[in-house]
């Protein structure tokens, strides 16, 4: 049943102008003004989070917006604690739109005595009041069931596809979509159906996280624009030596899709020089300067798609129909002109 009052947003330190992004596509969505609930999310001095609501809370559809990005304890921590202001405040239901989960990459026990912390992750959110989860690209699809409440997990390569349509309109017929490795084929298969692209695999081995041993390619690559398809980028070693390789086996370009750009230590400095011609991220992650700067790095909007689907958790409509074609190009109108 669809609630009598309006949604309200809130949001934490992590990426503000994702937020306000959201509150202005939400705007013009409704025709209604949606504002961010005012509210100060600040650290005392010895780094403690202390959040305070300006607004009242009573009864309201809450929808707090925060990544749980670098720096990701402290942004993980902002969470909890304003939900658990919210809760404490009467709020009626409260949602967390995490548009990059972090601590994802951990969600099995990969050798004797190690946490599975995405579980540890979902426990905390639940008991500090979560009673609904909105975001992007998990990592490890099955982290949803670590949740006994609802996980809504979007997905960026309808966007993508838009985005690949637009930018690539004229070399349809060469297109090749890359998977970096033989655990993300199924997201990299559902973007190359939705193009009508025929699918490539890097098949990596690695001696210990973040070092790759030896790559191999699935598939014939010569003469082909290679889109190497993936949900996140941290290092980006494993990326660029993608590229590199591609490249020796002739294809003809390379540029990477990645929805969160993680983009950490020397991953910019590695892009810059590396042989691809364009890294396309979304805005998941706050850019930071370096990425801003990058003139092969371009950022792809997610507030259209957010702002529809906490408008639809709000109305109670399904957030399934916004994986459509049909139902994205209006969203995104304006940003892509479909031929």
């Amino acid at each position: 049943m669809p609630t009598n009052n309006d949604p309200k947003l809130m949001s934490g330190n992590a990426n503000p102008p994702l937020a306000e992004a959201i509150a202005r596509r939400m705007s013009v969505h409704r025709g209604i003004l949606t504002k961010l609930v005012d509210a100060r999310v600040e650290r005392f001095n010895d780094g403690e989070v202390f959040v305070e609501v300006f607004e009242n809370v009573r009864g309201e559809d809450m929808y707090i917006i925060q990544s749980t990005s670098n720096p990701a304890n402290d942004n993980l921590m902002e969470l909890l604690v304003m939900a658990d202001a919210l809760r404490r405040s009467s709020a009626g239901h409260i949602t967390a739109v995490i548009p990059y989960f972090g601590y994802a990459r951990q969600d099995r026990r990969t050798k004797a005595r190690t946490p599975i912390t995405a579980k540890l992750v979902a426990n905390m959110l639940v008991e500090a009041g979560v009673q609904r989860v909105l975001t992007m690209d998990l990592h490890a699809t099955q982290i949803q069931g670590f949740f006994d409440i609802p996980v809504d997990n979007l997905y960026a390569s309808p966007i993508f596809a838009l985005d690949i349509e637009h930018h690539f309109k004229d070399q349809r017929d060469d297109l090749m979509i890359v998977s970096p490795d033989v655990g993300g084929v199924a997201r990299a298969r559902e973007l190359a159906k939705r193009i009508d692209a025929p699918l490539s695999i890097v098949d990596k081995r690695r001696e210990k996280a973040g070092e790759v041993a030896e790559m191999t390619i699935i598939g014939n690559v010569e003469g082909k624009t290679c889109l190497i398809v993936d949900d996140l980028c941290d290092t980006a070693g494993t990326l660029c030596k993608a590229a590199d390789l591609l490249m020796e086996k002739g294809a003809k370009e390379v540029h990477s899709y990645i929805t969160h750009g993680v983009l950490s230590g020397p991953a910019v400095e590695r892009i810059t020089n590396s042989q691809m011609k364009s890294l396309v991220i979304t805005d998941t992650i706050q850019a930071t300067v370096p990425v801003e700067e990058c003139s092969n790095i371009r950022v792809v909007p997610t507030a259209p798609l957010f702002a529809q689907a906490i408008l639809n958790t709000w109305n109670g409509t399904s957030v399934s129909s916004l994986f459509d074609r049909e139902t994205l190009i209006p969203i995104y109108e304006g940003h892509y002109h479909q031929s």
